[in-house]
């Protein structure tokens, strides 16, 4: 149910996925929301973002270098797109934004602290990444919120314009940078 949960919300959003969706989605029994679920639509919420947000850290993690864990997470956003017909953007993304209505906001508090406890740690690993290849940690951990918020930008822009151009554009610009990055730390 939880991983059903995060694909129906980086298609559809969090407001679009019901209970009943992710049930249908998952095939799971009605019954077992309430029990594997007792806070509801929330915990499942949130349970979906800490899905996201491991799957992606593993993806980080597994790099073998900040070349590779830039071009292996924008290879996936990019056939993660094609494969949906750019339906699919990111559920922590989706969860963000949409929990910003007045009327939202105390429901939907538990889930938007997880989303940015998801986006801190996607930087931090990020970042500790840069680090081990050479790049001051000043440097590395402003280099990781930067490519952490291109890389969700371009998603956002690639499946409003049905086009994977702001992915090209995004990984040209951060591999500049990159190459900057590490060609100082070389130099100092």
């Amino acid at each position: 149910m939880v991983v059903s949960a995060a694909l129906l919300i980086r298609e559809r959003g969090a407001h679009a996925t019901a209970i009943s969706d992710v049930l249908e989605h998952s095939g799971a029994p009605r019954g077992s929301a309430y029990h594997y679920f007792p806070g509801g639509r929330t915990q499942l919420l949130c349970e979906a973002v800490d899905y996201a947000g491991e799957h992606v850290a593993a993806v980080i993690a597994g790099a073998a270098g900040c070349r590779e864990l830039l071009d292996t997470l924008i290879d996936k956003y990019r056939r993660q797109l094609l494969e949906t017909d750019f339906r699919a953007g990111c559920p922590v993304v989706a969860v963000s934004v949409e929990a910003g209505e007045q009327s939202d906001r105390d429901r939907m508090a538990p889930v938007v602290e997880r989303a940015a406890a998801v986006f801190d740690r996607w930087s931090g690993l990020i970042a500790q990444r840069l680090i081990a290849d050479g790049i001051a940690a000043d440097r590395a951990r402003e280099f990781a919120v930067l490519a952490t918020s291109a890389l969700e930008g371009a998603i956002v822009l690639a499946r409003v314009r049905r086009d994977l151009a702001p992915l090209d554009v995004v990984r040209r610009q951060l591999h500049r940078l990159l190459v900057a990055e590490l060609s100082e730390g070389v130099s100092q």
